[in-house]
């Protein structure tokens, strides 16, 4: 009897094992397919959405583009609108504008933010909390509100003139707002924290008795920065880079309130084509061609960032 015992002890014990074997196997593999499944219902499927209409025409209409089939069945899509993107030298130059505004805010900010990470980093545990409490605290301000002021700073009558001409640096006031370095300035400002946070968490982690081990070879606090340092923080300054450029690529506010209404940006365009000419296949056709460029930088930076790996390892 007791031999019975323990073999149905052994037998039930095995079948618990299995069953909380097969419940983790389960919860693992539902928490791989989470986020794929996340980003098939909110960016593949909107994405699908854009790309349909995109290959639509626009119509007096509710919704105002034409459906994707005919009545008898027949697709009825077309490549017209990209092809007019492509002919139309005024989108060229918007999308270059849109380019090169959103690398140099992304360069200026990696400049401003790499010293101020490594700052927070370096610092004492409480210097640390404080000074991370100042990089966040705009964010506790409206984004709108923060545009505005940079407004009353750099107007023909803001601060920054009035300050300017008290001095006597100046007698007449200097033509800032409205300006690509209005845009500039704004662009920075808003989006440098993005910059900042993912080189801290990287710089935070860092072993600083590697860089002492370095110097104490004989390397230069230079040399020691670019050997050790900035390989370390590699990973944050791809994350902060993509962070800035890509939010600063279809940037809308900013250009509009200090570029001024004829600042050629790609989130302006965007706004006109669909609100103002009604106009949502072209609309949507700039949107996915601004997708794709983003898509670019996205997968050099990774295939970068999986190369250093690589040699790490």
């Amino acid at each position: 009897m007791d031999f019975v015992e323990a073999a149905k002890r052994r037998g039930l014990a095995r079948l618990m094992s299995y069953d909380i074997h097969k419940n983790d196997e389960l919860w693992k593999r539902f928490a791989i397919a989470a986020p794929y499944l996340w980003l098939l219902v909110f960016f593949l499927a909107p994405f699908a959405i854009i790309l349909k209409i995109s290959l639509g025409d626009p119509i007096l209409a509710q919704p105002p583009y034409s459906p994707s089939f005919d009545s008898d069945g027949s697709p009825a899509m077309s490549l017209g609108n990209y092809g007019f993107l492509l002919s139309d030298k005024l989108y060229a130059i918007t999308y270059i504008r849109s380019v090169v505004m959103a690398t140099i805010t992304t360069v200026l900010c990696l400049l401003l933010g790499f010293p101020i990470a490594y700052g927070i980093a370096r610092s004492s545990a409480a210097t640390r909390n404080l000074l991370l409490l100042l990089i966040i605290l705009p964010f506790w301000i409206s984004f709108l509100l923060r545009v505005y002021a940079w407004m009353g700073l750099m107007n023909n009558h803001g601060v920054i003139n009035n300050l300017l001409i008290w001095v006597g640096l100046i007698e007449q006031p200097l033509q800032i707002m409205y300006t690509d370095f209005a845009t500039a300035v704004g662009l920075v400002y808003s989006y440098l924290p993005f910059m900042i946070l993912p080189l801290y968490a990287s710089l935070e982690r860092m072993d600083m008795d590697l860089v002492e081990a370095a110097q104490d070879l004989g390397a230069s606090r230079t040399r020691a920065f670019w050997d050790i340092t900035w390989p370390l923080a590699k990973a944050g300054t791809i994350a902060g880079c993509l962070l800035v450029f890509i939010p600063a690529m279809g940037e809308y506010v900013i250009p509009y309130l200090l570029g001024g209404p004829d600042s050629l940006f790609i989130g302006r365009v965007l706004f006109d084509e669909f609100f103002l000419n009604r106009d949502w296949p072209l609309a949507t056709a700039v949107a996915t061609v601004l997708l794709l460029l983003l898509v670019v930088p996205i997968v050099l930076l990774q295939r970068a960032q999986a190369s250093d790996q690589e040699h790490a390892a």
